[in-house]
């Protein structure tokens, strides 16, 4: 089986299960990250797994990698990301493996991996592993392994960071049959004295057979809006396939974009002891900013990719910051990784700590116009020279924009932002404006170009 090098991406690992990742393809991986740690001086890592169908066989076969290079390894076992991430604290292991996907298709399936026990790699770190595949770099050892369970640590962790007030709300919560099924009614209902709950898809199954779990798409959450409706709850709360991202639903049913949840948080922690600062990624609207400079929070934009916000949020210890994906980190009285059971019980705290609904917490933001991410497929070999012709062309065009993460252009009336994808074929594109009008035409113009540029290349 020949080793695909476009698996290795920017910030983690990715690939189809049976195509681009098999037992061969789990073991060489494990043997060179393995042999990452054992350069790096490191005796000891941790290994925890989503609950895709193909995790415990990669699992099994990864750790016979690791342990042939002669690092020792402790086994999560079947654990959310934020519980494989609040492991490096708990047990003191500064570095680890998770493997998962995300919120990638059932048949895919990855890994991310960290050195640090900070943020997980990144950028040339991931490529430097299929380098040492290609040219059998490995170390030789015999390592050991423990099994250890975290669980009743982290439900404690979480449930004591969240402080509920005397309004009692209904929370519907979907967990989209992925990995938060296994410990999200065993945290919710630690508040079941003071919360109405109601469940949704909170089984763990690896086909997702109600919806995909990536709550940053709309119409994944169809169905929990229509239970929020239902029973005519206060908010709706979803997660994605391994447990760090949220989406949120107010309670008429509407999709709140993550860029109003922050804003709904900073409302919040502005009248709180945190140093008022905070970074938000590209995709995230000027609504955002133009409230956070009515706060008087400095703010900024910043690059998209967990990997990437994940390190920036511990290096400039913001209190809060976070990406339109749903991925957000909470450093003002919590350990900072992207939970997002955390982050849906932070908008839970605040509306048991109030008599307004969400809809009325979502009053006087800035109204912009914008589409959802609207994803080109796009080969990955020519992904970036279609984003160097777009920045030639805004160039051209004597547009005020950043480069930071591919171009985001910003008119005084809106925004176009182009870039490539770093989990798949893909450009991303989202833009927005102060009318229909001036959207449907910021719109119109990238798309044409977009694809005149790739007719060409």
């Amino acid at each position: 089986m020949e080793l695909n090098k476009y698996m290795f991406r920017e910030y983690d690992i990715r690939g189809v299960w049976g195509k681009d990742i098999n037992e061969e393809v789990s073991y060489l991986i494990g043997r060179a990250f393995g042999s990452k740690l054992k350069r790096l001086g490191k005796v000891e890592t941790i290994v925890g797994y989503d609950n895709r169908y193909s995790s415990p066989t990669i699992e099994k076969n990864l750790v016979k990698g690791i342990l042939e290079s002669g690092v020792n390894v402790v086994r999560l076992g079947l654990v959310t990301t934020p519980m494989y991430y609040y492991s490096w604290d708990l047990l003191d292991i500064k570095c680890g493996l998770m493997i998962t996907a995300s919120h990638n298709p059932k048949d895919d399936n990855g890994f991310k991996f960290s050195y640090n026990g900070i943020h997980n790699a990144y950028g040339k770190s991931t490529l430097e592993l299929y380098e040492m595949i290609v040219n059998n770099n490995f170390e030789k050892g015999e390592g050991s392994v423990r099994d250890v369970n975290i669980r009743s640590d982290y439900i404690k962790m979480i449930t004591s960071n969240i402080q509920l007030g005397d309004n009692k709300i209904k929370v519907v919560y979907d967990c989209g049959n992925g990995t938060t099924a296994i410990i999200a009614d065993d945290i919710f209902n630690t508040f079941k004295d003071k919360l109405d709950l109601v469940p949704l898809f909170n089984t763990s199954d690896s086909s997702f057979p109600n919806h995909h779990p990536d709550p940053a798409v709309e119409e994944n959450l169809t169905l929990l809006k229509e239970k929020v409706l239902e029973t005519n709850a206060d908010v709706g709360i979803a997660f994605d396939g391994d447990g760090d991202r949220v989406g949120v639903i107010t309670n008429t049913g509407k999709f709140m974009d993550m860029d109003k949840y922050m804003i709904l948080i900073w409302r919040d922690l502005i009248h709180k002891n945190v140093e008022k600062k905070t970074f938000y990624d590209v995709k995230c609207s000027l609504a955002l900013k133009e409230e956070l400079d009515r706060l008087g929070v400095e703010n900024k934009f910043f690059r998209t990719g967990n990997s990437y916000t994940k390190a920036e949020s511990y290096e400039g210890n913001y209190p809060f910051s976070g990406e339109l994906s749903g991925h957000v980190f909470f450093r003002d009285k919590f350990p900072g990784y992207d939970d997002g059971i955390y982050a849906g019980l932070r908008i839970v705290e605040i509306l048991t700590n109030t008599n307004k609904n969400v809809e009325e917490l979502l009053e006087g933001i800035p109204v912009y116009v914008s589409t959802p991410e609207i994803k080109i497929p796009t080969d990955d070999n020519i992904k970036f020279k279609v984003i160097d012709e777009i920045k030639k062309y805004v160039e051209s065009k004597n547009y005020n924009f950043l480069t930071i993460d591919g171009v985001k252009v910003l008119y005084e009336d809106g925004a176009a932002l182009v870039r490539a994808s770093n989990t798949g074929p893909n450009i991303t594109t989202r833009f927005e404006a102060k009318s229909l009008e001036r959207l449907e035409s910021i719109k119109k113009e990238f798309l044409d170009k977009i694809d005149e540029i790739k007719s060409n290349l």
